[in-house]
């Protein structure tokens, strides 16, 4: 089950008030697929969502119009009778004739009437995706009217709708985590606006966790290197001079490095006489590496 299904699912569980039940059941024929004085349709593949359609048609007409199986496993409701859609939209607000689909802002004074429209619309143009995978949630509307009214329906709220077309629908979305996660809340899909902050926290602990992981193996790396350089340095010097010419302190750290190849500067300083800090352990090794480096140059022609 994708987890648009899941939220329509929690958002066909809420109750209203009759009010806001007047303006979620406007909003799902609003927002379906035909929406006039001659025809009224539906398609969708959530059974859910049909037969909230079909109560949506009954609730203005006392009509209860027929649910059709398509081949493709979707579910088709059809109002082609003239009375009864013409019945359906005076009783929804939508009293004059060819009614151009815009939203009945004066319907929508308060509040919770607001969001249950947009619950309405959601539950049958709408779908997120997943959080676990990204953020993305979208109103694929009929119109372009609608579109832009219900990106001004949102205004209000901590909500800013984004608009785009894609093939014939005008799309509004959101990207953005919080306002995903404000959205779903409003419309009633709690639990599921829960979700998207629990995967949030999770991303944002995991990306937290890989950053000190990417940087602590970037340091190891560097670490290594400069325990190979040094160590190739003092071999150099061994071959050459001998490590008996170096000084006491670096001849001591240089037979640490040959036994302790990829150890760090912190972890050598302990194996040392004294209280040799890291600054020190490095600083000697600079030395040793200058002393490699001449003995190299003065043995060029």
């Amino acid at each position: 089950m994708s987890f648009s299904t899941d939220v329509k699912t929690e958002l066909l569980t809420v109750r209203p008030k009759p009010c806001c039940e007047r303006a979620f059941y406007s909003a799902m024929l609003l927002f379906g697929r035909d929406f006039s004085a001659e025809r009224l349709s539906l398609l969708t593949e959530n059974e859910g969502v049909a037969q909230a359609y079909v109560f949506a048609v009954r609730f203005f007409s006392g009509v209860t119009p027929e649910t059709q199986h398509t081949d493709g496993g979707h579910f088709r409701i059809v109002v082609d009778d003239r009375a009864t859609a013409e019945a359906v939209l005076a009783e929804a607000g939508f009293s004059y004739p060819n009614a151009v689909r815009r939203i009945p802002f004066s319907a929508l004074s308060a509040n919770c009437c607001k969001e249950n429209f947009l619950r309405g619309a959601f539950t049958v143009c709408g779908t997120v995706t997943d959080p676990e995978k990204e953020y993305h949630l979208e109103f694929a509307c009929p119109s372009g009217w609608l579109a832009e009214d219900l990106i001004a329906l949102t205004e209000n709220y901590d909500i800013t709708l984004k608009q785009m077309q894609r093939g014939g629908a005008h799309v509004v979305y959101l990207k953005n985590s919080e306002q995903i996660e404000e959205l779903l809340g409003r419309m009633g899909a709690t639990e599921n606006a829960m979700s998207v902050m629990g995967a949030k926290m999770y991303k944002d602990v995991r990306n937290t966790i890989n950053r000190k992981v990417n940087f602590e193996n970037a340091n190891l790396s560097r670490s290594i290197a400069a325990a190979t350089r040094q160590y190739e340095a003092i071999m150099h010097i061994a071959k050459t001079k001998g490590l008996d010419s170096l000084p006491a302190e670096l001849k001591l750290l240089a037979q640490a490095r040959i036994e302790n190849r990829e150890m760090g500067a912190a972890e050598l300083s302990k194996l040392l006489p004294g209280d040799l800090t890291v600054s020190g352990v490095n600083h000697r090794f600079r030395r040793i590496m200058k002393i490699a480096e001449n003995i190299t140059e003065k043995s060029q022609p």
